[in-house]
């Protein structure tokens, strides 16, 4: 601790020294033996001992029965946290320097006369130093008060008596404080935890949805190109079929448009003879020619596509009627993604009228 910066500043270096000597727990004087914390604050024994036994309850030592490994003890001036050894707050070490200075103040304040101004007057007799307590009206007032003044009916007690009480009251209320605070401080560390497992459990959630997602999107695509393959197939099919009739019927065409010539120049031949010789070979080669007219043709409905239809209405049902489910624990996640599988034997339907044969 520096004293020396503190004392030089004030005007009243004992009044000074005083205010550096006061334990941070009961407001007095630190009472021997001081201990020092590892963030070097100083606090009574006593003091620290009452804390950590209210923090730590079921850790008893010296006396009892009870030892655990050790237990947690918070610095009232800073808050850091130091875990015990087994001895608790005896195992801290005390500071020596701080009790010769406790030991050299208190002689310098038993060797000075007492100043005036320093014990408080009563108001109703200035000469009268307040050292009586009224317990009925719970305020400090003088001896002359109680046997003349307004608290002759009044129960009183000694000053210190009522002093000292109120100062082991407001010591145990701070322990009682400084404990709560330690507990509220744990209930704040789990739930601190809690949010960050609570961040890690939705980060693999999500993760887990999106593979699911992602699978599900593999799979339509999948079948996507599957069946657009088959309807290309099938379209390819068709126009084979029709392009080879076309090519038929354009080889027939010819072939009729040549007869067509070779009958009008037989009609322009003038003599009998020579049209009799070509005419009954040109007339069968022009029925046969009509006969090859019943060549193969597309019935009627063949350029239709239409039995390529997909039913999807129950499987989009389904999937609007994906979500999570709701657990005895509460975080239970079901996935209904077992209906993957109808979508990978998902085909067309085909119509009574479906596709033609050739």
């Amino acid at each position: 601790m520096d004293y020396k910066s503190s004392l030089i500043q004030d005007g009243n270096p004992m009044e000074n020294l005083e205010k550096q000597l006061i334990c941070p727990i009961c407001l007095e004087m630190f009472t021997k033996p001081v201990v020092i914390l590892p963030c070097q604050h100083n606090l009574c024994r006593k003091c620290a001992n009452d804390i950590f036994q209210a923090a730590n309850p079921y850790w008893t030592n010296r006396s009892g029965s009870v030892s655990v490994s050790g237990g947690r003890f918070r610095c009232p001036s800073c808050r850091h946290e130091v875990i015990m050894d087994r001895h608790g707050v005896y195992g801290l070490q005390r500071n020596l320097l701080v009790e010769n200075i406790i030991d050299i103040y208190k002689q310098e304040c038993s060797s000075r006369p007492l100043q005036k101004g320093s014990h408080p007057m009563c108001k109703e007799h200035e000469d009268e130093k307040i050292n009586i307590y009224c317990l009925t009206c719970e305020v400090p007032t003088c001896s002359m008060c109680k046997v003349f003044g307004a608290h002759q009916a009044c129960e009183v007690a000694p000053l210190q008596s009522v002093f000292q009480g109120q100062k082991t009251e407001l010591s145990n209320c701070i322990s009682m404080l400084v404990a709560g605070n330690d507990r509220v401080q744990t209930i704040i560390t789990q739930l601190e935890d809690s949010c960050r497992v609570t961040k890690e459990n939705s980060r693999q959630v999500k993760e887990e949805l999106s593979r699911k997602f992602d699978a599900l999107y593999a799979i339509l695509d999948e079948k996507k190109s599957e069946l657009l393959q088959r309807i290309t197939q099938e379209q390819e099919e068709k126009l084979s079929f029709i392009e080879a009739l076309i090519q038929q019927y354009r080889e027939q065409l010819d072939k009729s448009t040549k007869l067509v010539e070779t009958a009008i120049q037989s009609l322009d031949e003038p003599g009998g003879a020579i049209f009799l010789l070509s005419a009954k070979k040109l007339i069968k080669s022009i029925v046969e020619a009509s006969k090859g007219c019943q060549l193969g043709k597309t019935e009627q409905g063949f350029e239709n596509m239409d039995y390529f239809t997909l039913d999807l209405e129950h499987i989009a049902d389904t999937l609007r009627a994906i979500d999570f489910g709701t657990g005895k624990g509460g975080g239970c996640v079901t996935y209904l993604f077992p209906l993957l599988d109808p979508w990978k034997s998902a085909s067309f339907r085909l119509s009574p009228t479906g596709r033609q044969t050739h």
